[in-house]
């Protein structure tokens, strides 16, 4: 999470754009965010996740984001819980393997383990965003059966 003293921090690290997934309303949000970086250069951009509720299309709105807007981005919400949990879907649907999203994600937090009382459903995002990815593996394209195919019946 961003603080104030943090912003004029990002003009050295070149970022030219900020994703805030935290609402609007939460109590620990930056007031002032988008305005102070505006005013720095650097652009501002908000998709609101409910800590409690994260739903289909916030992970959509998230996708087109980070696809979409200017790089360097730096993203954002208010212990980047859902930051983590975002990314580690969005590595696995980009290839990475499950180890390697899992340890990144782990450096912030590990839904599955949290006491926390709202960390069920990112327990279970977590959980659907692995079986997804397992599923999509062990699925090979109909191209590489056939080569498989076509090889093993010229032996």
């Amino acid at each position: 999470m961003l603080a104030e003293r943090n912003l004029r921090d990002l003009i050295g690290t070149r970022i030219k754009h900020v994703l805030d997934l935290t609402p609007a309303d939460h109590p620990e949000a930056l007031p002032g965010e988008e305005h102070g970086l505006r005013l720095l250069g650097i652009g501002y951009t908000r998709v609101e996740v409910p800590f409690a509720e994260p739903q289909e299309e916030h992970y959509a709105a998230f996708v087109r984001a980070v696809e979409g807007l200017p790089r360097p981005l730096h993203v954002h919400c208010v212990a980047n819980h859902r930051v983590s949990a975002f990314f580690y879907r969005y590595h696995l649907e980009c290839g990475w393997n499950e180890q390697e999203a899992r340890a990144l994600m782990a450096q912030q937090w590990e839904p599955g383990r949290s006491d926390h009382p709202t960390a069920a459903p990112w327990g279970q995002f977590v959980r659907e965003a692995r079986l997804a990815s397992e599923r999509r593996r062990k699925v090979r394209p109909t191209s590489s059966i056939r080569t498989q195919m076509d090889e093993t019946d010229a032996i």
